[in-house]
């Protein structure tokens, strides 16, 4: 085995040092290359705004309700119940909202669902089966959804339909 003077071995050391040093900035630079996505999220006026459409709905046709608003991930960003409406329809509300962002689609297809037969749908866990849970879409994003109970199934979706509704027209200014 051949020994390296002083400053070939200098050198070697120098050489693997520059080597791993390259292919570290090297991954470095792909990886600070990539851009991630922007992504709209719904804020709270924004979410009040969409819940007070609702309400106006529900008040314009005499009905009492509960109102949640949830963000992308399911988590209740604003809520308020109307006079007199059942203790229940808190949690149902609720439950309405992040079944309809959780499976990105309106709570109206599980329940339409389930009347057709497809029983095994309500073994989804945290399905709620029952109209009145509207994603809210802005630009073909979801960036959460509303929820409403109280008073028919249809008349909670006809309420959370108005709310979702006004949402362009919120984003978007009059």
């Amino acid at each position: 085995m051949r020994r390296h003077s002083g400053s070939e071995a200098v050198w070697h050391k120098a050489l693997g040092w520059a080597c791993l040093c390259s292919a570290w900035l090297g991954l470095a630079a792909c990886t600070w290359g990539d851009e991630l996505p922007t992504k709209r999220v719904l804020t709270l006026e924004v979410a009040r705004k969409v819940a007070q459409a609702a309400e106006q709905h529900a008040r314009a046709n005499g009905w009492n309700v509960c109102i949640a608003i949830v963000d992308d991930g399911g988590h209740l960003v604003f809520f308020q119940r109307m006079d007199g409406v059942q203790t229940g329809s808190v949690i149902v509300s609720q439950r309405k909202a992040q079944t309809a962002i959780g499976f990105k689609r309106p709570t109206r297809f599980f329940e339409e669902q389930v009347a057709g037969g497809r029983h095994a749908l309500l073994g989804l866990p945290g399905a709620v089966p029952l109209e009145g849970g509207v994603p809210l879409v802005v630009e073909g994003q979801m960036i959460g959804a509303i929820g409403v109970s109280g008073v028919t199934a249809q008349q909670d979706g006809q309420i959370a339909q108005a709310g979702a509704d006004a949402l362009a027209t919120i984003v978007r200014g009059p």
